[in-house]
């Protein structure tokens, strides 16, 4: 947040506050300074980075260089621009098949203008802010893409490894593969076996010298080891080659049919993109996975993203690199080795600059057969036992299944393609499996329907339904999710005419947690969730009270029903009936876990008792997550205070030190009328239990009133009234109170808990994040933009 925010709107003449309130006195212009975290966190990186370049470059027959080249791009381009800010790009496994065929098509120049085209492509989807529609691509589709160029890769590699040259397909190496097996190479074998057991080994050191050890990535290891012990045996291997970068290819005009141009384009913007944009979503997880971090580092924009790796594969391709695209190795090591801003993946970009210009004799030591184990062995990772047990329990390994051959057999955008047929025709299977049985048990008639009820069942439904005697009693089992409009009408056409020739219709879910449609449920009523009591307009009678000119009251209206207390008591026994019909089959489950786990709150949410604050609503949470205070104010009664109540600092203390919760969160709201109250008290006067709650309210008055310092703003603008103003202050002043306390004053330095300031404007449903700046407190709107910044 700028440090230019406009100070108290009553007095201009005040531009800036040495001392705010809730920030470290301020010491002239801000430096740039890089965090030890990042630097260490980038030293990691390269030391991962800079083998498997060479060996990607290796296996698609690029220019060793061009790998150095993308890294150095990657780093510093897409993650100074990226949306993503502790991503890593540069050359992907993943992009390896796409790569090599397009070498072998075109040439280098033309693959780099290609790798150009697809930057610019990137660009245009991303200035379109249609990232996200990425991310409608089936995970199965995704996981098998990415496992189809794992097989090509080894399979690949594996000539190299023995000793000889891979073929241009899959099913060309296999065929091969007897004949190089049989004339090997036993010094590359050695070589290979060498770097595979230490990379397989050194994250396995035993002990506390194993943990240090295990510092060192096991990628760097692996190729040094291989290295030093072929240069100790002097075995006589084909090894790095780096020619001088005065003989560098950069791009050059793109030569060939335009259609199978326009086809590679097509499809190095799709991989680049997916594995991009998942990549971000997958840095997100592993940020909120460590404490502290996620207040740090804002969630990835995914738009911004795609823009920045459209940029880097630009500058890739006019340089004569790879094309560029987030990898998920160096990514998980940038996050593990402790980075906290984007300056790592810049600073690695550096060092592998540094690298190619100045360790070219130490490269050139490489064997070629340790690289080409190494990329053998993310091949072999990148079909993962986790996604194929994933897809299975989602009934979707067929998708996985075929989209693998098909990337293997014929290549990555017809393998793509045929798995994005095959989740279609697996989508409209599902759509139309259902099965309809009828049967009777004990003089009840039972109708069972498994799948989704739709148009297409309609013909078996009514043939089922029509079985069934007239005046039986009847249960209608629905197990599915799914109820169109044809169906519904049948289903309630059919309960109509069988109740009134005597008969009974019972309809429910089979399993709870399944939401169907119910016909039988209050025809005509149109209440849905968040419906107002006070305006239900149900087609069923309603209770009135007697007016005063109908003592007896109406023959209009039903009377009240026994037992629930006149009107406001036949809301609540409709609203109690709606829950148990509608909501408790969806809930049912996760109120069974959590009776049985306990309460495992994630935060504190203290707010005011206003009615029309809902907490679960605004915060889209649900049964167990929050921990929930209310009282009038949003209150925080000081430690060591004569209040005459404890269950504030109670409720605090338990769910700090007992419960242990990771944030608290003080939420105010526009219009309350705690805080209105207060600006209108007067001194003296009888001392009601509301005025002794509200003098725990006085510093936040106090503090409005203090002319030393700026008002508090709302997301630029000054607040509308002293109302609102004092709403905004007394949220800054509450966390001033909750600090106060010894159970949070722990955790603050332990780093354990975090403290957070929320308000929210009821006439305009919008929620707004309180933000500490030089110039003070300002609340910014919190939209899915400022999330994704």
């Amino acid at each position: 947040m700028s440090a230019c925010v406009p100070t108290r709107a009553d007095d201009p003449s005040r531009t800036e506050r040495t001392h705010p309130p809730h920030s470290p006195p301020s010491h002239g212009p801000r430096r740039f300074r890089i965090a030890g975290a990042d630097v260490s966190a980038s030293i990691a990186v390269f030391l991962i980075a800079l083998p498997l370049s060479l060996g990607i470059a290796l296996a698609t027959g690029a220019p060793l260089q061009a790998g150095l080249v993308a890294a150095a791009v990657g780093g510093l381009v897409a993650g100074r621009l990226g949306g993503s800010p502790l991503q890593v790009s540069g050359p992907a496994a993943g992009l390896t098949v796409v790569t090599a065929d397009l070498i072998q098509r075109y040439g280098w120049r033309t693959t780099c203008a290609i790798t150009v085209l697809a930057g610019l492509a990137q660009l245009g989807l991303g200035c379109l802010r249609v990232a996200r529609g990425a991310l409608a691509v089936s995970p199965a589709i995704v996981h098998g893409m990415l496992a189809g160029i794992g097989v090509t890769i080894a399979v690949a590699q594996l000539h190299i490894v023995l000793g000889g040259t891979p073929q241009s397909s899959v099913p060309d190496n296999l065929r091969a593969l007897p004949a190089q097996l049989a004339d090997m190479r036993l010094a590359s074998v050695s070589v290979s076996a060498l770097t595979l057991a230490l990379l397989m080994l050194w994250p396995r050191l035993p002990g506390r010298a194993g943990r240090l050890l295990r510092k060192v990535p096991a990628a760097l290891v692996a190729v040094a080891g291989a290295s030093v012990a072929a240069a100790l045996a002097g075995l006589r291997l084909p090894k790095v080659d780096l020619p001088s970068w005065s003989n560098h290819a950069l791009a050059g005009l793109p030569e060939g049919p335009v259609l199978g141009i326009v086809a590679a384009v097509l499809t190095t913007t799709l991989v680049c993109s997916v594995q991009s944009l998942l990549g971000a979503v997958a840095v997100d997880k592993l940020v909120a996975g460590r404490p502290g971090l996620s207040a740090r580092v804002r969630r990835s924009d995914l738009d911004r993203e795609l823009l920045g790796q459209g940029a880097a594969n630009i500058v890739s391709g006019s340089l004569g690199g790879l094309p560029i695209a987030g990898v998920a190795v160096r990514t998980s090591a940038n996050v593990h080795a402790g980075a906290v801003s984007r300056n790592s993946t810049m600073l690695h970009g550096v060092l592998v600059v540094i690298a190619a210009l100045l360790m070219v004799p130490i490269l050139e030591l490489i064997p070629l057969a340790s690289l080409a184990a190494l990329v053998m062995a993310v091949g072999i990772q990148m079909v993962s036992l986790h996604h194929i047990r994933t897809v299975t329990r989602h009934r979707e390994v067929w998708v996985y299944a075929v989209t693998t051959l098909g990337v293997v057999s014929l290549g990555v955008l017809e393998g793509v393609a045929l798995g994005i047929a095959m989740a279609v025709g697996v989508a409209l299977h599902r759509l139309t499996r259902t099965r309809i049985t009828h049967e009777e048990t004990e003089g009840v008639h039972h109708v069972h329907v498994r799948g989704q009820l739709t148009f297409l069942a309609v013909p078996r439904l009514s043939r089922a339904l029509h079985l069934v005697p007239h005046g039986a009693d009847t249960v209608v089992e629905l197990d599915g999710s799914f109820m169109d409009h044809a169906a519904y009408e049948t289903l309630q056409d059919w309960q109509k005419t069988h109740t009134a020739q005597g008969g009974t219709v019972e309809i429910t879910g089979r399993h709870p947690g399944t939401r169907i449609s119910e016909p039988q449920a209050f025809t005509g009523c149109r209440c849905r969730p968040w419906t107002p009591w006070r305006n239900h307009q149900c087609d069923r009678p309603q209770y009135a009270p007697p007016s005063r000119n109908d003592p007896a009251g109406s023959d209009r209206t039903a009377p009240a029903p026994k037992g629930t207390g006149g009107a406001s008591g036949h809301e609540l026994a409709r609203g109690i009936s709606a829950f148990q019909r509608n909501t408790a089959p969806l809930v049912r489950n996760e109120l069974a876990r959590l009776a049985r786990e306990g309460q495992r709150p994630s935060q504190l949410f203290l707010t005011c008792a206003d009615s029309r604050l809902v907490t679960s609503m605004i915060t889209s949470s649900g049964p167990g997550d929050l921990f929930v205070v209310r009282n009038v104010g949003n209150l925080v009664p000081r430690p060591g205070e004569e209040s005459g109540d404890d269950s504030v600092a109670a409720a605090i203390e338990y769910a700090v030190d007992v419960l242990q919760v990771r944030s608290i969160t003080v939420c105010g709201h526009s219009g309350c009328g705690a805080m209105q109250a207060l600006l209108n008290s007067e001194p003296g006067g009888a001392r009601t239990p509301l005025k002794r709650w509200l003098r725990h309210g006085l510093p936040s008055l106090e503090r409005m009133a203090d002319d030393s310092g700026p008002w508090g703003r709302l997301a630029g603008r000054a607040p509308e009234d002293a109302v609102e103003q004092l709403c905004l202050t007394n949220v800054v002043q509450q966390l001033e109170h909750l600090r106060a306390h010894d159970s949070v004053a722990r955790a603050l330095a332990k780093g354990s808990l975090e403290l957070h300031g929320m308000y929210f404007h009821v006439g305009e449903a919008e929620a707004y994040l309180l933000t500490e700046t030089d110039s003070g407190s300002v609340f910014d709107r919190v939209r899915e933009a400022d999330l994704t910044a």
